[in-house]
């Protein structure tokens, strides 16, 4: 089900009707006005429930009398001029997952509400994206769900702020792409796979306006990509790779900024195959291409003022006879040699190809790489930050920044120069690198490799997002499951460094 939005200039008839108040239990004039209408009953309810206004509290009001509205929801805000942006998105998870099986449609109104930390269009416009992507489920496959347990929740409107709409469409494109990234991770191996993950992408991004490259099996062998195509080797489903393009700068030679995605579509870990407890979330082990392929919708649809190029590497790592084994060497595209440790520790062979080639393809002046790449990067920090590891101090300052206001959050890890001392972990006796290094420092380790992959002059930074596409708990903005982190992060850093 998707959620119909709207921005009348006032509130209408609804189910539910959303209300907003301060700390100190401020209610904003729409709010005050709704308890007058019930005979004080909402400020009794606050008190009841200890209601201060506190950011992100929120009290019921069942029944009230007075309104047409079933029910009331009252939210805190909190100190009104630190109520920016993301409060407003919190918010509307808060409403999206109180709702969503209770309440076919909701009307907030913010007539009245001044004084916040951010115009009051855009916190209606960020009310309503927080609220739509904590209502997105993929319900493709439940045919049993029981009539309560359909989302009810279809229509939401806003109204009382201005401007609300027109600052929600380049939002709304934005949440098209992190829609696409959620579908792409949540569906399993035997409905996205690499030719049909480029399906699915090439039928988005003609209307779009994006220019699509894709190489088949037959051009990477005659483009050497060794590494890829060893890990791909294994699998009946043939190994792709889909460049999308979108320029918006009016400039033919706009010097482009380069994404790339790892695209593993299921990974079994090959021959070094992993334990089967817990092996059907490598579904999802593709999500680096998924936000890229997410990012490239976001961008070519609020026809963003930049040159960007997204390159998704896509495989299969699977463990038949024809398979790559441990110790095999591989050529890759850029002429280096690599001894295969370890044909789980197969995302990095197959970056290290695409990266290569997009790089001399396009010559970027930054390349950002996104890759559940370690299980070690969840291990050092958990679910909440994805591993930024990056060669260029401004660089990482500014995905820094755009992760806090996407809420796509990054933490910096460290990263060598080549040839230095954690470089020379991943040094082989027979190659020119192995494919792994010791187990301590592990999602360092994988950094060093790709790092060997960087051209000259080329401002990198490599994403390891293993512990922030999928989650087990629901979230302020998405429920459990895929998240579709790396979205809006690039859509941030594309909108601080690239169109200004």
């Amino acid at each position: 089900m998707t959620l119909s939005i709207r921005f009348p200039e006032a509130p209408g008839e609804a189910p539910a009707l959303v209300l907003f108040a301060a700390d100190g239990a401020t209610l904003t004039p729409a709010a005050a006005a709704a308890d007058r209408a019930t005979g004080s009953q909402l400020g009794r309810a606050m008190k009841a429930a200890a209601f201060t206004g506190k950011k992100g509290a929120m009290v019921e009001l069942l029944a009230p009398s007075g309104l047409a509205a079933e029910r009331v929801l009252l939210l805190g805000l909190g100190e009104p001029g630190k109520a920016d942006a993301r409060a407003f998105e919190e918010l509307g998870g808060k409403v999206a997952e109180h709702l969503q099986l209770k309440a076919a449609a909701a009307t907030a109104d913010l007539s009245g509400l001044s004084g916040l930390g951010v115009p009051l269009s855009e916190a209606a416009a960020h009310l309503a994206l927080g609220t739509a992507l904590r209502s997105w489920r993929h319900d493709r496959w439940r045919t049993t769900l029981k009539e309560e347990e359909k989302p009810k929740f279809a229509e939401f409107a806003i109204a009382g702020a201005p401007g609300a709409e027109a600052a929600f469409a380049p939002l709304k494109q934005v949440m098209e792409g992190v829609f696409l990234t959620r579908e792409l991770v949540t569906e399993p191996a035997n409905i996205i796979y690499p030719q049909s993950f480029v399906e699915k992408v090439e039928a988005m991004a003609g209307p779009l306006g994006l220019e699509v490259t894709v190489l088949d099996e037959a051009e990477m062998t005659r483009l050497g990509f060794g590494a890829l195509l060893g890990v791909a080797q294994g699998s009946a489903r043939p190994p792709r790779v889909i460049a999308l393009e979108w320029n918006g700068t009016g400039n033919a030679d706009a010097t482009p900024l380069l994404l790339v995605g790892k695209g593993v579509t299921f990974d079994t870990g090959g021959i070094s195959i992993k334990p089967a407890a817990g092996m059907e979330d490598m579904k999802w082990d593709m999500g680096g291409a998924a936000a890229v392929a997410g990012a490239m919708v976001a961008l070519a649809g609020r026809k963003a003022r930049a040159r960007v190029v997204g390159v998704c590497a896509l495989v299969e790592n699977m463990p038949d006879g024809n398979a790559q084994r441990p110790g095999d060497v591989v050529t890759t595209h850029s002429g280096q040699t690599v001894e295969v440790i370890n044909t789980d520790a197969e995302g990095r062979l197959v970056l290290s190809d695409a990266m290569w080639w997009a790089q001399s393809r396009w010559k970027p002046d930054v390349m950002l790489d996104l890759a559940t790449l370690t299980g070690a990067i969840i291990i050092s920090l958990g679910h909440e930050y994805a591993g930024m590891f990056a060669n260029d101090d401004g660089l990482a300052d500014a995905l820094k920044a755009a992760g806090e206001s996407s809420g796509d959050r990054l933490w910096r890890m460290p990263l060598g120069e080549k040839g230095g001392a954690y470089d020379k972990l991943t040094d082989s006796a027979i190659a020119d690198m192995k494919n792994v290094g010791p187990r301590e420092g592990g999602s360092i380790t994988a950094a060093q490799f790709l790092q060997r992959f960087v051209a000259e002059g080329v401002k990198w930074a490599h994403l390891d997002i293993a512990g922030t596409v999928w989650k087990a708990k629901a979230g302020a903005t998405h429920d459990k499951g895929a998240t579709g982190f790396g979205v809006r992060l690039i859509d941030r850093f594309v909108a601080a460094t690239r169109e200004r």
